[in-house]
């Protein structure tokens, strides 16, 4: 915990923080200091000046009777006053040859101990020098109770300081320590690990909910890897020992051999288109094909896509038919687009029937923009809704007919490049899917 960023941060701030109040100090002592020291000198000058008014007044007389006076007074300040010779005439200060002006003079007390004063000596009429001073240890009294507030105010906030980092940096580190800890458990395999939140909406809060999403992204995207996996190796498992029969069988009869070949190549390109669609859905959800989104016409793709079928349709004795108001704008890839109207079409036309009408809708309207193909063939059980987009997942477990169950896990892939939601609904009879895109910016 002591080599911690937070308790070195806790430090930093503390010391930062003391380091302005020592200069906060040094500027108010110095501030109070300076005013203490004129309101000192005023005092004193104010009454050198009212000692001297005394003079002009009641003259010399008046002014040792004044000085006398003063003297009595507790509190009072110190007074001096000299004859024109030099000779003390009244005051403790008179002893004292101090020079006209400012000047500090050492007096000693009744009780023997001395004090500085600080005295302003003035000339009066007819040779006089009169004296005013008072006690300095009154500033530095003053000096040493606001150094000592300052004292007391440093130390509070440095033992407030370091106690305050200490807890602070105590609680991160447990946080952080539970993050770490649930990294640690994550590369050692538990993949349902998660960081605790607590609920305070903080910055830490906010990393482990992020974090949080982040796991449960990578532990969805490996549920969905192993399921692959294991839907290749049981896709592929049928095809590759049917593909390795004919071969063996081949090899038994060299004259049937043209022919086995020939069996063992469809097979061989069965297989091929299987990995060929696994890599486009890859490169789909890789988000690669972003780039190529340009503002696209949905009923001009249906539109396409419908008279690319409605041979198809007309053979198999069923009706294709589009409706579509208008232009429906959205950003995408045309291409990609395309082939998910492909794909949709090609299930309704395998799966709704012959004598089936399958409708091609491109909407735009105040819910959205859209593509929907509905049927009124057999429908899908509701159960099978949820795993129908899965890779590899058929309706037919047997197995019987052409196809890899990928084609829906590529409409899937398509619809999420471009921030559409696709839904089923039971058509009552027959299935719905509609495909709602986003609303351009």
């Amino acid at each position: 915990m002591f080599r911690s960023t937070s308790l070195r941060l806790a430090a930093l701030y503390t010391t930062g923080f003391a380091l302005a109040v020592v200069i906060l100090g040094m500027i108010t002592l110095s501030s109070t200091r300076a005013a203490l020291t004129a309101q000192f000198d005023a005092r004193i000058a104010s009454e050198a000046a009212a000692l001297a008014e005394e003079y002009q007044t009641e003259g010399l007389n008046g002014v040792v009777q004044a000085v006398r006076e003063r003297d009595r007074t507790p509190g009072a300040l110190d007074y001096g006053l000299k004859g024109p010779n030099g000779v003390a005439m009244v005051g403790r200060l008179a002893a004292n040859a101090a020079p006209i002006g400012w000047s500090t003079a050492s007096v000693r007390h009744r009780g023997g101990e001395s004090e500085t004063i600080r005295v302003l000596t003035i000339a009066l009429p007819g040779g006089y020098s009169l004296m005013v001073g008072d006690d300095e240890e009154r500033v530095e009294a003053l000096d040493g109770a606001v150094l000592r507030g300052f004292g007391w105010a440093f130390l509070g906030v440095v033992v407030l300081g370091v106690l305050g980092g200490y807890a602070l940096s105590g609680d991160v580190h447990r946080r952080l320590a539970a993050i770490s800890g649930t990294a640690e458990a994550i590369i050692d395999g538990d993949l349902a690990r998660r960081v605790p939140v607590r609920g305070s909406d903080d910055d830490l809060d906010r990393l482990a909910l992020t974090f949080n999403r982040m796991l449960d992204r990578i532990a969805a995207l490996m549920e969905s890897l192993n399921q692959v996996s294991n839907d290749i190796a049981h896709d592929m498992r049928t095809p590759l020992t049917r593909l390795r029969q004919k071969l063996e069988a081949g090899l038994a009869t060299p004259a049937e051999s043209q022919q086995v070949l020939e069996a063992g190549l469809t097979d061989l390109d069965s297989i091929l288109e299987t990995f060929a669609a696994l890599l486009r859905i890859a490169q789909i959800e890789g988000g690669a094909r972003r780039a190529g989104f340009r503002p696209c016409d949905l009923s001009e793709v249906a539109r396409t896509v419908v008279d690319a079928f409605a041979p198809s349709a007309e053979e198999g004795q069923q009706t294709l038919t589009l409706i579509a108001s208008g232009p429906v704008m959205v950003e995408g890839d045309r291409e990609l687009l395309t082939q998910m109207l492909v794909n949709l079409v090609e299930n309704a036309l395998r799966h709704a029937g012959a004598g089936a009408q399958i409708a091609v809708w491109a909407v735009g309207d105040d819910a959205g923009r859209r593509l929907e193909i509905s049927d009124n063939g057999p429908g899908v059980p509701e159960v099978a809704w949820e795993r129908l987009f899965d890779r590899f997942y058929r309706l037919e477990h047997s197995r019987s007919t052409p196809g890899n169950g990928l084609g829906l896990a590529l409409v899937a892939a398509i619809a999420k490049l471009h921030g559409a939601d696709v839904e089923l609904a039971d058509a009552r009879p027959g299935l719905t899917v509609r495909v709602t895109f986003p609303r351009p910016a």
